[in-house]
């Protein structure tokens, strides 16, 4: 419930300032001295510590004499209901949700169990809306978005989430150290475009060969290998006898080894004739599976054409992370991001509304941006959101 962060003595300190600052404000013309008046106290809140979650503090409120006048005692900036809950209360229902991936009757047992505070699933949830809409109302979504448009590389992908009965998409666009996700009912440009990202962004966008990816033009497109060596895997399996998946793949990680030791010695290019000869190899194995399956009619090998004439045709944005070692090989780090909302919808199914969403979402690049890129403790960035005064990145552009 709602108040400071003292401890228990502090809060028998703020009862008797409460008394004192009432008998100040009654003069004689109430009838005398208000300090021998009856004292009432009433509980205004209750605040939130360090380590016992809740504990009530009063206000006094003193009757004056003749004229009846009651004068109380201030409360705390922010207490403006006779009970609530405070900021650490709040911020640790914020935290367990999240953590539970939505699961509001296991965050209330929570809360119950492991800080004795009896909070329903109607408060959980209070909780968490007024926690996303404080982001929404706040210069965060801005920063990080400026932070994305800026930076050198940035890695986009998404997921279907049912929402309201209905399938949205998830869209997140994260350099690792700023995350903005974002929940639209469209999955292509027009969902894409509500993130305000890929339409401005100056550096390489890193996504899966989704084509409408392909509609943006940004610094350059990086692919993700990591698909693509899966999609070589499942092409071997199909065609056993045939080298070129093999041939393919070979060249995909000898020039991944390559690009991987170049940066880990601070170097800018890897050396031109491995990079010459392993290009050549990639690029013969896309021409000689074309010539092997274009003229086939199963729909095995329609795939298998398909997947060709995309290494064929995409090499550059394939290889583009053994050119330009900014570039990475894979889109792990927006894959990361998704891969939460896989969770979620394995434990909680579905989100009941679209607020409900954007609030998770919210949340969710907010904690990725704070704790786990620039270190910030994941319970002080929940109470500073909280209290209303969230946590903000300092931008600079960045990978």
């Amino acid at each position: 419930m709602r108040g400071a962060d003292q401890e228990p003595a502090q809060g028998r300190d703020r009862l008797a300032a409460a008394s004192q600052s009432a008998g100040s404000g009654t003069g004689s013309g109430a009838g005398g001295s208000v300090a021998s008046r009856p004292v009432r106290t009433s509980t205004a809140g209750s605040r939130t510590g360090r380590t016992a979650p809740s504990a009530p503090f009063y206000v006094a409120a003193l009757s004056g004499g003749r004229c009846g006048r009651v004068t109380a005692g201030r409360v705390p900036d922010g207490v403006d209901a006779p009970v609530q809950y405070g900021p650490r209360v709040n911020a640790a229902a914020v935290y367990l949700q999240q953590a539970l991936f939505g699961a509001q009757a296991r965050t209330e047992r929570a809360m119950a169990d492991l800080f004795g505070v009896p909070m329903s699933v109607g408060a959980v949830a209070a909780a968490h809306a007024r926690a996303g809409n404080a982001l929404a109302d706040s210069e965060f979504v801005d920063q990080v978005r400026d932070a994305l448009v800026g930076a050198s590389v940035v890695h986009v992908d998404e997921s279907g989430l049912r929402v309201a009965g209905r399938l949205h998409w998830v869209h997140v666009a994260t350099t690792g150290k700023y995350t903005l996700v974002w929940v639209h009912a469209k999955r292509g440009r027009v969902g894409i475009d509500a993130g305000q990202v890929m339409g401005s962004m100056t550096g390489i966008a890193v996504h899966d060969a989704w084509a409408p990816y392909d509609t943006y033009s940004p610094a350059g497109h990086q692919l993700c290998c990591a698909h693509l060596l899966r999609e070589l895997t499942a092409a071997a399996e199909l065609t056993p006898g045939q080298a070129w998946p093999g041939q393919a793949t070979n060249a995909l990680l000898q020039l991944k080894a390559a690009a991987d030791t170049a940066r880990a010695a601070a170097g800018t290019a890897i050396d031109p004739g491995l990079l010459a000869e392993q290009t050549g190899l990639f690029r013969q194995a896309a021409l000689v599976a074309i010539k092997d399956h274009q003229n086939e009619t199963s729909k095995t090998s329609r795939k298998l054409t398909a997947l060709a004439r995309r290494m064929r045709d995409r090499i550059d944005d394939y290889l583009r992370f053994a050119v330009d070692l900014r570039s990475p090989f894979d889109n792990n780090a927006a894959e990361q991001q998704i891969r939460m909302v896989k969770i979620w919808k394995k434990v909680s199914g579905s989100l009941r509304t679209l607020d409900g969403a954007q609030q998770f979402a919210l949340i969710r690049s907010y904690l990725r941006t704070a704790t786990t890129a620039h270190g910030h403790n994941i319970m002080n960035a929940l109470t500073e959101l909280a209290a209303g005064h969230p946590w903000l990145p300092t931008v600079e552009t960045t990978t």
